[in-house]
């Protein structure tokens, strides 16, 4: 695929593509998932990658959780039936932080996402259609219900760690607080007990952007022909999230007030920030799903630890394992003040572990050494 070529309608993962390293798992085909939200879903499809061999006791196992535009493929190249690169291939393999010598790794695409589990993009066993439109809101505790049961499938009664950075933290939050019994130690990292006005603030700005689309067509966008999809507002939604995902700093420091190439921005050019901006806009709309996003942003929205269990205080209470709490210096969306009262409320909670960084809340993703460091401090005592 060249730049020329038309953005698809959707960038999701179809049956008849390419699996890659995927594996599938089904799950509640004989009674639905009850949503949080009252929501039903009738069959539920997983897509997962595993590295490394689990063990005869079944007790090396760790859980790798993605965040909102990532997938299952945690570690591996670029090839066919993946678009990128593991979004954290530097830290799982052999000898790395997540050994796979020492591991069975596990990473599986969340409810809701757009990577071969079940989502928008899905085909509803009712109607023999995408759902578009039709799908439920699903929550993080949903997402993590769905997880549970995957473990389950693999025989996997504790995990030696759960481990995950933005979303995928929150997640992990959930693991502990949920399934206490099945969470030997956690990594949580750059995330919060509960969402934020202000984190709900802007990830409602990006749901809007998508939604005034016009192509969005209120979310039945499936059957539209490559470049008539929602990739405008898709591409403004990224645009938003990619500011706060970066730091002030760093935007100066990389592009000040350059401009892109030998455009004159008094003369309709543009400066080098708003290509960059455009740039990731495109690259998501290619691989990812509008109405995906949609979802998982607003079950980020809903995240509440406490939700329905006395507040965030009660419900951290009843996680029994040793938590790290790790977060970046200059993430302006998920500050550390965060990670200082989770750390504050969890009963064995490391002291706050900070990345120095300057790439904002992406530093999660970027400062591989320290995350690295941090990860295989955590694992250094889990269950062999």
């Amino acid at each position: 695929m060249t730049d020329r070529d038309p953005i698809p309608a959707t960038g999701a993962w179809r049956p008849g593509d390419p699996p890659g390293r995927r594996r599938f798992a089904t799950f509640f085909t004989e009674r639905p998932q009850v949503l949080e939200a009252g929501g039903r879903l009738d069959h539920v499809e997983v897509a997962y990658e595993t590295w490394g061999e689990l063990d005869a006791s079944r007790s090396n196992a760790v859980l790798v959780l993605h965040a909102l535009t990532g997938d299952s493929h945690a570690a591996g190249p670029m090839a066919e039936g993946h678009a990128q690169e593991g979004w954290w291939d530097v830290l799982i393999g052999p000898g790395r932080a997540i050994d796979t010598d020492r591991f069975f790794v596990v990473c599986p695409n969340v409810l809701g996402g757009c990577q071969g589990t079940t989502g928008p993009s899905s085909i509803e066993p009712s109607t023999g259609r995408p759902y578009g439109s039709r799908f439920p809101i699903v929550t993080i505790r949903d997402q993590v219900v769905v997880e549970a049961a995957l473990a389950e499938v693999l025989g996997i009664e504790r995990w030696a760690a759960v481990v995950g950075g933005s979303m995928g933290g929150m997640r992990v939050l959930e693991w502990a607080v949920s399934f206490p019994d099945q969470v030997a130690s956690a990594v949580v990292i750059a995330c919060g007990a509960t969402a934020t006005a202000e984190q709900i603030a802007l990830s409602s700005l990006q749901v809007r952007a998508i939604r005034t689309d016009p192509r969005f067509r209120g979310g039945d966008y499936y059957d539209a022909a490559p470049g008539d999809g929602p990739h405008r507002g898709m591409g403004v939604a990224r645009g938003i999230g990619q500011v706060t995902y970066r730091s002030e700093l760093e935007y100066d420091q990389r592009f000040g007030r350059g401009h892109q190439g030998d455009e004159n921005p008094l003369d309709g050019g543009r400066y080098a920030v708003e290509s960059y901006l455009e740039y990731h806009g495109e690259k998501l709309a290619r691989r990812f799903d509008a109405n995906s996003y949609i979802v998982l942003s607003q079950a980020m929205n809903h995240h509440d630890v406490g939700r329905g269990r006395g507040g965030a205080a009660a419900a951290l209470r009843r996680v029994s394992c040793e938590v790290s709490v790790a977060g970046i210096s200059s993430d302006g969306l998920y500050p550390l003040r965060l990670q200082h009262e989770l750390a504050e409320l969890l009963p064995r909670a490391t002291a706050v572990e900070v990345i120095e960084s300057i790439s904002g809340h992406d530093g999660f993703l970027t400062a591989t050494d320290a995350v690295g460091k941090i990860v295989s401090r955590a694992l250094a005592d889990a269950p062999r």
